[in-house]
């Protein structure tokens, strides 16, 4: 690919609370911008890319393999493709998701 992508960056509610916005993306990455309403719900769930978040704002309970770990602006984390996962919004906040490849289900 040798040309800029241009991203419509309309906010699609993923679940009740939790909205998504894709800010850009290549077929092999993808940025992902996550908003929470305080008590949302991403349920445990797992796919094929590897993701990393990074907690812009807010404060999470991320869990994965029956770990709960509590976690606040500035924190990141890793999960390797399909690895289960899930998290609970403890206070309004936002989190960047990159993924690779691109999710497809995304766009």
């Amino acid at each position: 690919m040798n040309k800029m992508i241009y991203v419509d960056t309309t906010a699609i509610t993923m679940a009740p609370g939790v909205s998504r916005r894709v800010l850009s993306h290549t077929p092999e990455l993808m940025l992902v911008e996550v908003t929470f309403a305080s008590g949302a719900v991403v349920p445990v769930h797992s796919h094929p890319h590897h993701q990393i978040s990074y907690i812009k704002s807010g404060r999470f309970s991320f869990g994965s393999n029956g770990e709960f770990v509590e976690a606040g602006p500035g924190d990141t984390f890793a999960f390797p493709s399909n690895v289960e996962h899930g998290v609970t919004c403890l206070e309004d906040g936002m989190v960047l998701d990159c993924f690779t490849p691109a999710r497809e289900d995304f766009l």
